[in-house]
């Protein structure tokens, strides 16, 4: 409470010495009496501060929609969310967006200069941080993954000729919808 609202509770008596002397009363103990911002309260003492934290560490696992998304993100920045449903083939919750968000992971970029202007998004410096990335660069790619075991073995010439159709499809639709061209260019830019 500030000073002139503890005095009209005390029938307009001057509180501030009254204060004061608490204050200095206070100090050596493990509660102070402190001002801060005109509004006087209780604190506890800052050498004991540390007894009092309460520090749970709380595991948050993501669902497995929001590690793709999170993946897609990564890999395709700046994305939108139709290119995140175009590649992951299924629709995404604004939810599982908001999460990662929440996380401090993703961040919204901007506007995709096209029809609709829809929202992009793109990684966060503590995405960079949690994952002991330096840069993008750092993600591991498509070798790497299939060394770990984290991809199915693929057939190369299959994988080359779906590589060619998206090309071929991105050059149709060039400039059309929100980036589908774009897309595929930047999937074939990962894969390499």
């Amino acid at each position: 409470m500030t000073a002139d609202q503890i005095s009209t509770h005390l029938g307009q008596a001057s509180v501030t010495p009254a204060l004061r002397t608490l204050e200095a009363h206070y100090a050596q103990r493990g509660i102070h009496l402190v001002e801060r911002g005109r509004r006087w309260h209780f604190e506890t003492a800052p050498d004991l501060a540390h007894l009092l934290r309460r520090e749970k560490e709380e595991v948050r696992r993501l669902s497995r929609a929001a590690t793709e998304v999170l993946a897609i993100v990564a890999y395709h920045e700046p994305v939108s969310r139709a290119e995140i449903e175009a590649i992951r083939g299924v629709q995404t919750a604004k939810g599982t967006l908001d999460v990662l968000m929440e996380a401090g992971w993703v961040r919204v970029a901007g506007r995709r200069e096209v029809p609709g202007r829809p929202v992009i998004y793109a990684t966060t410096p503590d995405f960079l941080a949690h994952f002991g990335l330096a840069t993008l660069k750092d993600l591991p790619g498509i070798d790497e993954l299939r060394a770990a075991g984290l991809l199915d073995p693929v057939d190369d010439d299959m994988l080359e000729a779906a590589m060619a159709k998206d090309a071929e499809a991105g050059d149709e639709v060039e400039g059309e919808g929100e980036g589908e061209g774009e897309g595929a260019e930047s999937e074939d830019r990962q894969i390499e």
